[in-house]
């Protein structure tokens, strides 16, 4: 293996022969509140790129364009280099986290439309939310790279929500990153997974913590994270089977 270009909190990233072309590898690690809280979810990493492989082949076959290219081994997934875009593109359909936090709204609150939000992609300064005017004054993106943000975000989202919700999951709110390519064009990049999604099992009562499928487990300290990763794994690929089929 080549020396690493970079790693991160949930994963390490090589170079390959071909400079346009990347080798990303995912970790078992596991952080939460900025890294304040660390440690490890057992299998994370194999889960969670089998699930970003996935999802990624499913967007892609709506075309919504992303990095990813094939998955060569259990934790490694071969993808297009990009230059990440230094947001979090931030999705939510139900109110829940931060979102509770700082506006008052109850856990569990249908939003009236997708919430769609951008996160400055800066750990010292704690990842704060931005205005879009605060956006262009930094130079993170340009107006319309963050109209093709906003719009991709919701494409996603809704392929995402329908999908989710035939695995009986329903998708609370996620995150997405996105870079440019050698040629600028804004592909979809880094990970979907329970990392990076809120997920909520139908089958369990709303009141119950037995509900939570993703990292907030983790977060507060629920317990059984890997069983949760590894269920959403499991509906996942199947229902991504079937979708398969049915073409």
């Amino acid at each position: 293996m080549e020396q690493k270009l970079y790693e991160g909190k949930a994963k390490i990233i090589y170079p390959t022969d071909n400079p346009n072309i990347l080798l990303t590898e995912f970790k078992d690690d596991a952080t939460a509140f900025n890294a304040q809280k660390r440690g490890t979810i057992e299998q994370k990493g194999e889960i969670n790129c089998k699930i970003s492989s996935v999802l990624f082949q499913l967007l892609e076959k709506q075309g919504i364009a992303t990095h990813y290219i094939d998955q060569p081994s259990a934790k490694q997934m071969r993808v297009k280099a990009v230059t990440i875009l230094p947001l979090e593109v931030v999705v939510r359909n139900i109110a829940a986290g931060s979102l509770c936090r700082e506006t008052g709204l109850e856990e569990g609150t249908n939003l009236p439309f997708p919430l769609v939000e951008f996160y400055y992609k800066k750990d010292e300064l704690g990842d704060p939310l931005l205005t879009r005017d605060r956006i262009l004054i930094l130079n993170l993106a340009t107006l319309n790279q963050l109209e093709q943000l906003q719009n991709k975000a919701l494409a996603i989202n809704t392929h995402l929500k329908t999908f989710f919700n035939d695995c009986k999951i329903t998708l609370v709110d996620f995150k997405l990153e996105f870079g440019l390519d050698s040629e600028q064009n804004l592909l979809l990049a880094d990970e979907i997974s329970p990392d990076t999604c809120r997920l909520w099992d139908q089958s369990q009562s709303e009141e119950s913590d037995d509900r939570v499928m993703d990292k907030d487990r983790f977060r507060k300290d629920l317990g059984n994270v890997e069983n949760a990763y590894q269920e959403v794994q499991t509906r996942i690929l199947s229902q991504f089977k079937l979708t398969i089929n049915n073409e």
